[in-house]
C-alpha cells in the first residue's frame, strides 16, 4: 500500500484532531487535581503520588495492550484497531465536561486510567504502523517526523484554546473533537492491511514453509497473532537485530525521563513559581511551536543529510541540557527560556521509530512499533515510582538538603544515559537474506 507521504493526509487530520482533544485539557488538569485534593494549596503531596500512581497502572496496562493491539493490527489492520482507542479517548473528557466537581473528578480520574491502559501508546504505535505501511524506507524519517509535527501542531492549537478558553468550554471543546477525530477517521481514513499487496513476508517472530491462504495469512500465523505477546516473543524480535535492541534501551530511558517529567515537572512549577493554569499553557504554547517547527521543518531536511542516528544523539543531547536548566531554575522566567531547547528533544521519538521500522519486514510495523511502544510503557510505570517520591521529598520541608529541582535533574541524568547508547546506534535497513536466516533459526 506504498501511495507516498500525500497518502497520509488522512491520518495526519486524524491525529491532529485526536492530539488536539487529548493535549488542551493538559494545562487545566493540574488545578482541577489540586483544587479536587488539596484546596486552596500550591503544593500537595497527595497530588503527585496520586498522579504518580495513576502514571504507573496506565503504564502497566499499556505494557500489555499496546503489544497485543499493534500485533492484531498486522492482521486485522490498522483503521480497525484503531477505532477502539479513538473511541475510548471520548469517555473521560465527556465526564469533565460536564462537571469538575470532586466526585465527577475521581468518576473522571478512574475512567482515564482505565481507558488510557488501551489508548495510551495504541494511538501512536497504529499510526507509526499505518506510516511504514504507505511510505518506502527512503520516504519513512521524513513521514515520522511529519506525523510528529501534527500533533505538535496539534498541541499548539489545544493549548491556544485553553489559554483562551474557560475549564468548562476547555473540556466541552475537547470532548467534541475527540468525537470528531473517531467520526473523520472512519469516514475518510483508508484500511491499512499488511501483505495484502503481494509483499508479504514470513514474520521473523514465527516462520513456516506452509502455503498461504487466499487472503495472505496461514491459519497458523493468525493464531499467533490472537494470542497475547509473550516477554519472550518480545525478547525474540529484540534478538533478532541488534540495532533494534540499542533503540529500545534508549527508547526506555528517553522514556523514563519523560515519565518523570510528566510526573514532576508541572508540580515543581506550581510550588517554584505558583504558576497557574495560564502560565502552563504559555508555557506549553512555546514547547509546541518548538516541536512544531523542529518537526515540520528541521527533520526533513536534516534526516536525509545527517540520518537519523545523530539526530536521535543531538535530541537527547540537547533535551538533558533543557532538564539542568530547569532543575536550577532561579528565577520564573528561566523555564521560558530552556523550552526553547526543546525543539531538539522532539526529534527523539520520530527518529527511534524510524530507526525500529527499517530492522523488520513490513509484516511486523505493528509488532515493532507495538514492542517498542511497550517498552516505553514500563518506563512509565518505573518513572513515577521514582520520580514522584523525589519531586514530593524535595519539595517539602523534610527534603534532606535544599534543592527543589533536584528530581528534574535526575531526569537529565536519564537523558545522558540514553545519550551515550544512541551514540553506538549504527542503523541499517533488515535485509531479505537476514529475515530468511531468523526465520529458518527460528524455525528450526
Amino acid at each position: 500500500m506504498e501511495e507516498g507521504i500525500g497518502g497520509l493526509r488522512h491520518l495526519y487530520m486524524t491525529v491532529f484532531l485526536s492530539g488536539f482533544a487529548s493535549l488542551m485539557v493538559i494545562p487545566a488538569i493540574t488545578d482541577i487535581t489540586m483544587l479536587a485534593l488539596c484546596p486552596g494549596q500550591d503544593e500537595c503531596s497527595l497530588a503527585i503520588y496520586l498522579s504518580g500512581f495513576q502514571q504507573a497502572i496506565i503504564g502497566l496496562g499499556t505494557v500489555v495492550m499496546t503489544p497485543l493491539i499493534g500485533n492484531l493490527s498486522d492482521v486485522y489492520g490498522r483503521k480497525s484497531l484503531l477505532t477502539v482507542p479513538l473511541a475510548l479517548s471520548i469517555i473521560p473528557l465527556v465526564i469533565l465536561a460536564y462537571s469538575r466537581e470532586t466526585n465527577f473528578f475521581y468518576a473522571y480520574f478512574a475512567l482515564r486510567t482505565v481507558t488510557a491502559m488501551v489508548c495510551e501508546g495504541s494511538i501512536n504505535c497504529l499510526t507509526l504502523a499505518y506510516v511504514a505501511d504507505t511510505v518506502s524506507e527512503r520516504e519513512r524519517v521524513p513521514a515520522f517526523g511529519i506525523l510528529a509535527g501534527f500533533l505538535s501542531a496539534s498541541f499548539v492549537c489545544g493549548t491556544l484554546a485553553a489559554r483562551f478558553l474557560s475549564t468548562a468550554s476547555t473540556f466541552q471543546v475537547a470532548a467534541f473533537a475527540s468525537m470528531l477525530a473517531t467520526i473523520y477517521m472512519r469516514v475518510f481514513l483508508k484500511e491499512s492491511l499488511p501483505g495484502r499487496d503481494g509483499t508479504l513476508r514470513q514474520p521473523i517472530l514465527k516462520g513456516g514453509s506452509d502455503a498461504i491462504e487466499e487472503d495472505g495469512y496461514s491459519p497458523e500465523t493468525i493464531e499467533v497473532f490472537k494470542k497475547v505477546p509473550s516477554a519472550g516473543d518480545l525478547i525474540c524480535l529484540l534478538r533478532s537485530s541488534k540495532t533494534l535492541s540499542q533503540a529500545a534501551i534508549v527508547s526506555f530511558f528517553q522514556s523514563l525521563a519523560e515519565g518523570g517529567l510528566q510526573a514532576s515537572l508541572m508540580y515543581f512549577l506550581k510550588a517554584r513559581f505558583h504558576f497557574n493554569k495560564n502560565q502552563f499553557a504559555d508555557l506549553m504554547l512555546i514547547v509546541g511551536i518548538s516541536g512544531t517547527v523542529s518537526q515540520l521543518l528541521f527533520m526533513p531536511m536534516l534526516a536525509p543529510v545527517i540520518g537519523e542516528e545523530k539526530l536521535l544523539s543531538i535530541g537527547l543531547l540537547v533535551g538533558s541540557f533543557n532538564m539542568f536548566l530547569n532543575s536550577i531554575s532561579w528565577a520564573v522566567w528561566v523555564p521560558y527560556a530552556a523550552t526553547l531547547f526543546s525543539a531538539f528533544g522532539f526529534l527523539v521519538q520520530p527518529s527511534i521509530r524510524s530507526i525500529a521500522s527499517k530492522q523488520v519486514g513490513p509484516n511486523e510495523q505493528g509488532k515493532a512499533q507495538g514492542c517498542i511502544s511497550g517498552i516505553s510503557s514500563f518506563a512509565n510505570i518505573v518513572s513515577p515510582l521514582i520520580f514522584s517520591p523525589l519531586t514530593a521529598l524535595f519539595l517539602s520541608e523534610e527534603a534532606p538538603f535544599y534543592f527543589p529541582g533536584f528530581s528534574i535533574m535526575c531526569i537529565g541524568l536519564a537523558m545522558i544515559i540514553a545519550f551515550v547508547q544512541s551514540t553506538m546506534i549504527r542503523a541499517s535497513p533488515i535485509s531479505s537474506h537476514k529475515i530468511s536466516s531468523i526465520i529458518s533459526v527460528d524455525s528450526t
